[in-house]
Formats: structure tokens, C-alpha cells, sequence
């Protein structure tokens, strides 16, 4: 796909970017020099790692002092919601991922409307549980929305961010796959038990793992920032989806380690409840 593309330095807004995926995006565009703002909860936090970066408050709910902030931006990046493997899901807990990609997504386009110079841009962060269970075949970005809590949470936010629309912006939906590196993320957490001969798939082991590297993740959104002909979802995720046992076959040979360690799946909806079912048994 071609299109124009930014041969000069942007005026960047990142929401919600203090985490694993946002920090490494930060450090790429401030490589690029292109100028960078943080909206975050946390800036005090935030600016012990990113201590070049502009950081503002912000409660990712209000859109109050959002306007200022975007005005004459080139593009807004929204990253801000609740980790959905944070904690088990109560009903609260649910209502905390909900309102939390909701609530921040829509006053991010609530405050574009109110802005005279608007940025061309909102590249806004959705999942590949927009489809929900597939047990066989392919998605492609016209697939239909799934069943599930974690689909309708996914459709839901995308719906907001393409009221974005309605003002003129381009509008990129970020249905992003997990996103692994060995130095943060699911990879991290999942090497420990292989290092202890442990390691292996979680239930049956039949369940899709949609896996993309960090660096493909981030090249994969600069891409569709700077290409204006590419707008609505985009699917982020290596090609050739693996089961979760072949991947984590894949780890333990590179970790010259075995893989033959089941956690069974009664054990993991006792243990994480309702959470287990789309996140890790699926399949």
C-alpha cells in the first residue's frame, strides 16, 4: 500500500503510553525527533523513565483540559486502558476495563471537536478479541465482531474512536495481537517457569496464540501514522497464527528447555475465574 507520508518531524500526543508497548513507541519517535507529549495518571512516575519527555496530567476521563494539550498536534495516539489480565475479573474489575477505554476515548474525541487546528490523525488501541473465540480459519479486518466480554469491550472503544470521523480525522483501529519481547511483557512472565523446567502450555494447549514482536508492533503503527491512505482496523500480528503449545514448544527449544508442563484448565478457572476462559483456554 502506498500513500503520502511525513518526510518531517511530528507533533505527537500519546494517551495512556507509560506502559511496556508506550514507553518503547516514546523512545522510537523521540529517536526521530519528533516532538512527543504524554498524557498520563501517573506523570511524577512516568518521568522516572521518560525523563526528555513532555508529560501532562491527565485522568483519562475528563476532556476538560484535553483541547489545549491537542491543539495543533499532528497526530493522537490512545493507548490508556484498565490491564485486562491485571486482576480477576469481578464484576467491577470488568467495569473498570470497560469504562476505562470507553470513558478515555471518548473525551480524546470529545476535546478533537473542540479544537481549531486538528490533528490528521487518531490511531486508537483495540485487540484481536474484537473477534472473539475463532476455533478454525482466518480474520481478516472485515470479520464480523465476536461474542465475549473482551469483543464487546473491543467494538465498543472503536466505536467511539471512529466518531473521530465526524471531524475530519483519519481514523486507525489498532486490533493488536500480544505483543512479546524478552524484556517485558507475556514472554517475561512466560520464561520463568521454562528456566525451571517447568514451562508448557496453559489448558488444552489448543488455543490460538495471536503474537506480535514489539519492534513489528511499533514499525506497524508508525506505518499507519505516517500513511494516509490507510484508515479504519488493522490487524497487528505475525503472519502463520500458532497454537499455544507449538509456540511455547517454540520457547523451550530456544530456551533448550521442555515443554511438557500442562497447567490444567480446571486449576486455571479456579484460580483466575472467568478471566481463564478468553484469555487462556480458549481453543
Amino acid at each position: 500500500m502506498t500513500g503520502t507520508t511525513w518526510s518531517i518531524f511530528m507533533r505527537i500526543v500519546i494517551a495512556g503510553g507509560s506502559g511496556f508497548l508506550g514507553v518503547s513507541l516514546i523512545n522510537r519517535l523521540q529517536k526521530s525527533h519528533h516532538d512527543v507529549t504524554l498524557l498520563t495518571r501517573s506523570p511524577e512516575k512516568a518521568r522516572t523513565f521518560l525523563e526528555t519527555v513532555r508529560i501532562e496530567f491527565w485522568d483519562a476521563k475528563t476532556k476538560d483540559a484535553l483541547p489545549g494539550i491537542l491543539e495543533g498536534a499532528d497526530a493522537v495516539i490512545n493507548l490508556t486502558g484498565e490491564s485486562i489480565a491485571a486482576k480477576r475479573w469481578t464484576q467491577q474489575q470488568k467495569d473498570r476495563i470497560l469504562s476505562s477505554r470507553i470513558d478515555s476515548t471518548r473525551a480524546i474525541v470529545d476535546a478533537l471537536g473542540l479544537t481549531k487546528h486538528k490533528p490528521s490523525v487518531l490511531l486508537n488501541a483495540s485487540a484481536v478479541g474484537f473477534y472473539g473465540n475463532v476455533p478454525e480459519g482466518e480474520v481478516t479486518e472485515s470479520s464480523p465482531n465476536g461474542d465475549g466480554f473482551l469483543a464487546a469491550v473491543c467494538a465498543r472503544s472503536e466505536a467511539e474512536a471512529l466518531r473521530a470521523q465526524e471531524e475530519g480525522l483519519r481514523v486507525v483501529l489498532l486490533r493488536t495481537g500480544i505483543v512479546i519481547d524478552k524484556n517485558g511483557g507475556v514472554l517475561r512472565k512466560l520464561l520463568v517457569p521454562f528456566r525451571f523446567f517447568l514451562g508448557g502450555p496453559t489448558g488444552s494447549g489448543r488455543q490460538w496464540f495471536p503474537w506480535i514482536h514489539l519492534q513489528d508492533e511499533i514499525n506497524a503503527i508508525l506505518y499507519a501514522m505516517e500513511n494516509d491512505r490507510l484508515a479504519g482496523p488493522l490487524n497487528l500480528s505475525a503472519p502463520g497464527c500458532v497454537r499455544m503449545s507449538e509456540f511455547c514448544s517454540a520457547v523451550g527449544n530456544i530456551l533448550h528447555r521442555p515443554s511438557r508442563v500442562h497447567v490444567p484448565g480446571f486449576f486455571l478457572k479456579a484460580a483466575l475465574g472467568e478471566m481463564a476462559e478468553p484469555l487462556l483456554l480458549h481453543g
